[in-house]
């Protein structure tokens, strides 16, 4: 008689947990596109998704159609995507 063993991680989908405006949500999966990421939130039009990179390196701007290798308890905000000083 043989014994099988099920390891129930395989059945069950892994969720990515991360942070859009220091709000946690539970990506479905990883890798994932640009637009998948701003649809959790979701992030209006006017306005762009950013991932915060840790040290002196500049914070990365998610661009719709690129895919993206996200790792969990990262940490993405918005911002405006056209900032008009002095603007009314």
């Amino acid at each position: 008689m043989e014994s099988t063993t099920h390891d129930s991680s395989e059945k069950r989908p892994r969720v990515i947990p991360i942070f859009i405006d220091d709000v946690k949500y539970d990506l479905p999966a990883s890798p994932c596109t640009g637009a998948q990421l701003r649809a959790l939130v979701p992030v209006p039009a006017d306005r762009d998704l950013w991932l915060e990179v840790p040290g002196p390196r500049d914070d990365e701007l998610i661009h719709p159609e690129a895919t993206y290798e996200v790792k969990p308890g990262s940490h993405f905000y918005t911002a405006p995507s056209t900032i008009n000083p002095g603007g009314k």
